[in-house]
């Protein structure tokens, strides 16, 4: 195993955390309805997640951790082009195709 697939797989595995935890963040955020935010305690929960600079704390760790994605989305894609990984549809252009086999005559 090379270093190349070394360094795919553990962002592979930190792009797979990120996605996790960047799910679970989006969905704790309170929206207009209160979202899942709601379900620790009703209209307190805000104050939980304040930072002292009045910015949420969670819409922070959201910012972050989107960044983080499209760093790692650029970054394995980045990587899997100099691996020459080839698509699917690459992969098919190189199947030989042979002329039809004709019966009956």
């Amino acid at each position: 195993m090379g270093t190349a697939n070394i360094i795919f797989f553990v962002f592979k595995f930190v792009h797979y955390i990120i996605c996790i935890g960047l799910i679970a963040v989006v969905l704790l955020q309170a929206g207009k309805s209160g979202g899942m935010a709601g379900i620790f305690g009703g209209g307190g929960t805000d104050q939980i997640f304040n930072a002292p600079s009045g910015v949420a704390f969670i819409k922070k760790l959201t910012v972050v951790m989107a960044c983080i994605f499209l760093f790692t989305s650029l970054m394995l894609t980045r990587i899997s082009t100099n691996m020459s990984m080839m698509s699917i549809v690459n992969q098919l252009a190189n199947v030989p195709i042979s002329a039809p086999v004709e019966h009956g005559k």
